[in-house]
Parts: structure tokens; C-alpha cells; sequence
């Protein structure tokens, strides 16, 4: 997956996509094979190099999992507290800073269960991006929300690979979120690649799985 670029895996429910993103990082071992961040194998880390390699990934999940019992300012300080050395008052500065990139300075003070799903999502990538990451793991970013949010969601992270050189590696079965983020797509069919390039070598595969899954509007 090509450094500052941005590489959307298409598949089917069931096919691998969100596997893929946590064998990356490392949350799931491979029954065959190795996995590399850069240089280093993730499969074959100690622990705290594994952690080196960690601090570099941000990760969106699906549900943006946001701890409930603190504020959307401390969800995204949480990670600086716990991976940096910085005093208290440059957490809360760096934390209201990616938290105003996506548009919630003013929710800074709320609490996660008052927030709309999209509100959520952008806090989840405020936190994902609080140790400023090289690459960014995004899990269905479109899950859940209505077109104009879901377009906003994309509107971001293409945002972030231009603006910052972050390298994105996208899971979705939303065909229009792919189109928009996409420099490469991959398509994922019983946890194999089925088919990679451009969209619009995927809507010319040979496969016509790929070719359907392509003209569909959510992919599903």
C-alpha cells in the first residue's frame, strides 16, 4: 500500500476487509504468511517494538469507540497522555487543535452519548490522529450515517492525505465514499485479492463479481 496515498479494500460482508486492518496492526495474528509496516515485520515484533510501530498507525473503528465516561476533549487526549511526555496544558492545546481540523471545537466539553453519529465520527478521527500517525487505519467510514455526513467523513480524510502526506488505508463497501477517497482499491473475495487498480480498472475486470460490485451504489 504506496506511502501518502490513499488505498480503499472493497469486498463484500464477511470477505476480510476489517481483518486486514487488524493484522496490520498487529491485534490479530496471520495463520501463514508475515506482515510489514515500512521496514519492520509485525509478526515477528517484540512487544515494545510492536508498540513503536503502533504509535505510528491511527485507527478509526467502525463505532469510532469513544469512552463514554470522559469528555470528546479527553477521548482525543487520552492517547498523548498515555504515549507522550507532554505537560497537561499542551495535551489540552494539541487536543482542541484536532478537534477544531474536524469541526468540533465546540462540542470539546460535551460527552460522547449526546453527540450525533456523524459528530462521533469526527471525534474518533480527532483521536485517531492525535499522535499525528504516518498512516491512518479507517474501518467503514460511512457506517451508519446519511450521504451529506458520510461526503463530509471522506471530504477529511482526503484532506488529511493532501494537507499532511498521511497514508490512508480505507475499509468500505460504499461505493461513492471509494470513488471519493481512493488513489488505489483493493477487492477482497474470500480473503484473497481478487482484483486491484483504479476504479476504472475495476469496473473493466475480467471478474464479474468486481464488475457488479462496482456499479452498485452501496456494494453490499
Amino acid at each position: 500500500m504506496p506511502r501518502g496515498r490513499a488505498t480503499v479494500v472493497l469486498g463484500r460482508s464477511g470477505t476480510g476487509k476489517s481483518v486486514t486492518l487488524r493484522h496490520i496492526v498487529g491485534l490479530l495474528q496471520p495463520d501463514a504468511g508475515r506482515v510489514f509496516v515500512d521496514d519492520a515485520e509485525v509478526t515477528a515484533l517484540s512487544p515494545s517494538a510492536l508498540a513503536a510501530v503502533r504509535r505510528r498507525i491511527g485507527f478509526l473503528f467502525q463505532n469510532a469507540a469513544l469512552f463514554d465516561s470522559i469528555t470528546v476533549a479527553e477521548n482525543v487526549a487520552f492517547p498523548m497522555r498515555r504515549h507522550t511526555t507532554l505537560s497537561d496544558g499542551e495535551i489540552r492545546a494539541r487536543a482542541l487543535e484536532k478537534l477544531a481540523a474536524v469541526g468540533l471545537a465546540r462540542a470539546a466539553e460535551s460527552m460522547p452519548g449526546s453527540l450525533s453519529g456523524g459528530m462521533r465520527k469526527r471525534a474518533g478521527l480527532a483521536r485517531a490522529m492525535a499522535l499525528d500517525p504516518a498512516i491512518l487505519l479507517v474501518d467503514e467510514p460511512s457506517a451508519g450515517l446519511d450521504p451529506v455526513t458520510s461526503e463530509e467523513i471522506d471530504d477529511l480524510l482526503v484532506g488529511l492525505k493532501h494537507e499532511r502526506g498521511t497514508t490512508l488505508v480505507v475499509v468500505t463497501h460504499n461505493i461513492p465514499s471509494a470513488r471519493r477517497i481512493a488513489d488505489t482499491m483493493l477487492f477482497l473475495h474470500e480473503g484473497r485479492v481478487l482484483a486491484s487498480g483504479t476504479a476504472e480498472d475495476l469496473e473493466r475486470c475480467e471478474h464479474e463479481l468486481v464488475r457488479k460490485f462496482m456499479q452498485s451504489e452501496a456494494g453490499g
